[in-house]
């Protein structure tokens, strides 16, 4: 099993289900992946799938080569973003992740550091799901809660976003500003969908307001901010945001319990190289800029 175009095939069929599907993943003619499949099994003397008219179902030998090519895959994928990370100029792509409540930082970080480093090309990642630094999925990820755990990785206690209690203009003129205490129970708010939700924000709501109050409910923090912004009830929003919007009016200043703290996490491969240093120091002084 010397030859890693073919079993590389099998991994695609097994994946696909079909000849053409894998060609088209492969680039290559559907004629060169049946020509490996029959290569692969008669060297390993085993059938690997089982051919039908609606496709190739793997065999069990079949799913295990899969189950090892996909963690070959995985590690290749792994080496060519290390590589790619690892040129002497700040240049190339730069892989940055974040939840995407924190997309006002790093939207503006990222398009000064580009007008600093005009060869720098960015892709900035959000999501929920942690991506993984040591497979290459990303150069720089910005994280908020628990410090990061994960082996090989290089971890740098970053920030605490400043959160405040916050209503639009036009709720505060329909309904007064309250008072913190009993006051703020006949007062709407805007809060997570999930009311285990473990955001330090959340649970001081959850603490402090009743949950019959709580009247718009959403996951993502962009929504949640933006009914705000509309007037559907109260609600956190960071403070460097809020300061710039004249139609949001201040009801509780922030406080450190309800922000939570922000790390900096880059792989100890990728640490030191020119391009992931430079945008490190330029995110920091950035975010300082902005008092966060």
């Amino acid at each position: 099993m010397t030859n890693w175009d073919e079993i590389r095939t099998a991994f695609q069929v097994a994946r696909i289900g079909t000849v053409s599907g894998a060609a088209e993943v492969l680039g290559v003619h559907h004629a060169t992946v049946i020509r490996h499949i029959d290569a692969l099994e008669q060297r390993m003397g085993v059938k690997l799938f089982q051919r039908h008219a609606r496709g190739y179902i793997p065999t069990e030998a079949g799913r295990d080569l899969a189950r090892v090519a996909q963690t070959t895959d995985d590690q290749f994928q792994q080496l060519a973003g290390r590589i790619k990370g690892q040129g002497e100029g700040v240049s190339g792509e730069l892989l940055v992740t974040s939840l995407v409540n924190f997309f006002p930082l790093m939207v503006g970080a990222l398009a000064s550091f580009r007008a600093a480093y005009p060869d720098i090309v960015v892709r900035y990642l959000t999501g929920a799901r942690l991506f993984r630094l040591e497979y290459g999925e990303a150069h720089v990820a910005l994280r908020a809660g628990a410090a990061p755990q994960e082996p090989d990785n290089v971890v740098q206690s970053f920030a605490r976003q400043a959160i405040a209690l916050y209503g639009a203009r036009s709720y505060t003129d329909a309904h007064g500003i309250p008072t913190e205490g009993p006051d703020l129970a006949r007062h709407a708010f805007v809060g997570h969908d999930d009311l285990d939700s473990r955001a330090p924000f959340a649970m001081w709501m959850r603490a402090n307001v009743p949950d019959a109050r709580i009247v718009f409910r959403t996951e993502d923090g962009r929504v949640q901010q933006a009914a705000v912004r509309a007037g559907a009830g109260l609600g956190f929003v960071p403070v460097h945001e809020a300061e710039n919007d004249p139609e949001l009016v201040q009801i509780l200043p922030s406080r450190e319990e309800w922000s939570s703290p922000m790390w900096l996490v880059t792989h100890v491969d990728l640490h030191r190289t020119p391009k992931v240093q430079a945008f490190l120091r330029h995110l920091k002084t950035y975010s300082a800029g902005l008092g966060c």
